[in-house]
């Protein structure tokens, strides 16, 4: 499978569609043909059951710089709703990412900046080359984050470490993000999508329907209060009660064997 094949390559590899940013020589910045593709990849594996999980990394050195600044600007000069098309097209892309009815993964693979770093922040799981550094870097050029870094970001690491990436500009390291969350695993690079497959090893077995509505239950509880987040998940519970998995789940328990999940 191949989406948009200049700028993005997709194809399925341990039961997870890999998303590849293939534009090395701009570092991966991100093109109206970088959305589609991300798009088209996602809508070929939406219903598919074989697909558990979604992967993303860049080629080259870096994971990605962020949007083409180039492009931006040859938007600008047309006027501000020029550029707002692209922006509402990249968060809606992000938004898609982010709520996609399946594990994300980033494999970061060098630089992470910008929108780069917003395309992270998408992703449920972050495992990052030990050369990898992340950062905002909006601030370097007299901008503003288009896609979420000034909202995602303080929600995922609070709000002063945010703000230190966001004022000063810095490329940090990947290793100096696990503490605060940002970043699952840090290892080798040469040993990244080694320890990504790794990864996906662990969810292959699992019910997708499982971590599907983990997902939901996690990002929706998320943004409510506690008591709220906590009725939300007693409801989701009392649903999946019904369901095929939850009964192969014990009784392959009560049988001492491996489940096998079906997805419903």
């Amino acid at each position: 499978m191949a989406a948009t094949e200049a700028t993005l390559i997709s194809g399925i590899r341990n039961g997870a569609l890999w998303l590849t940013l293939n534009r090395p020589a701009a570092m991966n910045a991100i093109t109206p043909e970088v959305i589609r593709g991300i798009n088209d990849g996602l809508t070929q594996v939406e219903n598919d059951p074989n697909v558990k999980a979604v992967v993303l990394t860049g080629a080259g050195r870096a994971f990605c710089a962020g949007a083409d600044l180039k492009y931006v600007q040859s938007q600008v000069v047309n006027g501000p709703q020029a550029a707002r098309a692209f922006l509402d097209d990249l968060l809606a892309t992000f938004m898609r990412l982010e709520s996609f009815p399946r594990p994300v993964i980033a494999a970061v693979n060098g630089l992470a900046l910008a929108g780069g770093l917003e395309l992270v922040l998408c992703c449920d799981l972050v495992v990052a080359a030990k050369s990898a550094k992340l950062g905002d870097a909006h601030a370097n050029f007299g901008l503003l984050p288009g896609a979420g870094n000034s909202v995602r970001l303080p929600r995922k690491i609070g709000a002063t470490r945010a703000k230190y990436l966001l004022y000063t500009g810095e490329f940090v390291p990947s290793e100096d993000l696990v503490q605060c969350g940002l970043v699952n695993e840090v290892v080798a690079d040469s040993e990244l999508e080694v320890a990504v497959n790794r990864l996906l090893l662990k969810l292959a077995d699992k019910s997708s329907l499982v971590l599907r509505r983990m997902k939901a239950l996690v990002d929706d509880g998320l943004d409510q209060p506690l008591a709220s987040a906590l009725r939300l998940e007693l409801l989701a519970g009392e649903l999946h009660a019904s369901s095929h998995d939850m009964k192969e789940g014990l009784a392959a328990f009560q049988e001492k064997r491996k489940p096998s999940f079906i997805g419903a």
